[in-house]
């Protein structure tokens, strides 16, 4: 190899590994109580199943609460109930614990996530760095869920964020048919269940709907990308990963909303590693 050859490795490797610093030193704090927790790094990957979730910053005018609802015990639960109920090789530490990784969405380690997870979204904002990795990957072969916001300001004020994203003209929002394989991929459902948070079905007498007639009806609506693959999963109006997070708290939960909760989650899960 000549010298001026491998010099310039050398340096694209420097400004490369300089510029991900960068962008780890500008995002949002990934903090969980008292705690600073980190981000996932390419060194994290190591092909099994990772249950990947989304740290982003909340707009204080939005309606939801911060990127950590439901955390961890939702992340860790899925990845469990994935790996008993296929034959997905899910990631686990040494201690039994399922390898779930926190992203930054302007870092090139978002790249190797099989699957995206972020939760209250009602509040979601997203920077131009973000935005733009998020895209990147989404329109690479890309998943994301969002889940967990209640109401039509909630509605509005996701889209309006996820327009930074995809534009509308070219990536509509649309509702998922029920026939869709994202519903039948290990088990078959003829509805979308509105899944209230613990609190809010304990507090309210057994509701359902936590913005009472605005959130009545739940959704699960879709972005596609160019060749009729979800790239977004949207469920609206419902709180799937409370039914994860919560399922040791209450039986009668559990057997009412963690059931359904998982059967659809592991559908999720399988189409976004098979399509």
């Amino acid at each position: 190899m000549r010298a001026g050859v491998l010099i310039a490795g050398v340096v694209a490797s420097l400004v490369g590994a300089v510029a991900t610093e960068q962008i780890r030193q500008r995002a949002p704090r990934a903090t969980y109580g008292n705690r600073d927790l980190r981000y996932a790094t390419l060194d994290d990957f190591d092909g099994s199943f990772q249950f990947c979730r989304a740290v982003f910053r909340r707009a204080s005018n939005g309606d939801g609460g911060t990127w950590s609802a439901d955390f961890p015990r939702a992340d860790q639960n899925l990845s469990v109930r994935l790996s008993e109920l296929t034959k997905t090789p899910v990631g686990f530490h040494p201690d039994g614990e399922p390898r779930h990784l926190l992203i930054n969405l302007a870092d090139p380690a978002l790249s190797h996530c099989p699957f995206l997870m972020m939760t209250e979204v009602g509040a979601l904002y997203l920077d131009q760095r973000e935005a733009a990795g998020l895209r990147d990957y989404l329109l690479k072969g890309g998943f994301l869920w969002a889940d967990d916001f209640w109401g039509n300001f909630a509605w509005e004020f996701f889209e309006n964020q996820m327009r930074q994203v995809l534009p509308s003209k070219q990536y509509p929002i649309v509702d998922v048919p029920l026939e869709h394989p994202v519903f039948h991929s290990l088990m078959a459902f003829s509805r979308i269940p509105q899944i209230p948070s613990i609190n809010f079905w304990l507090g309210s007498g057994g509701g359902t709907s936590e913005r009472g007639p605005d959130s009545a009806t739940p959704h699960a609506r879709a972005i596609y990308d160019d060749h009729g693959r979800i790239m977004v999963f949207i469920t609206h109006n419902t709180d799937f990963g409370d039914s994860f997070e919560r399922e040791g708290d209450s039986r009668e939960y559990f057997l009412r909303f963690s059931v359904e909760g998982y059967g659809v989650g592991v559908n999720v899960l399988l189409y976004s590693m098979t399509h």
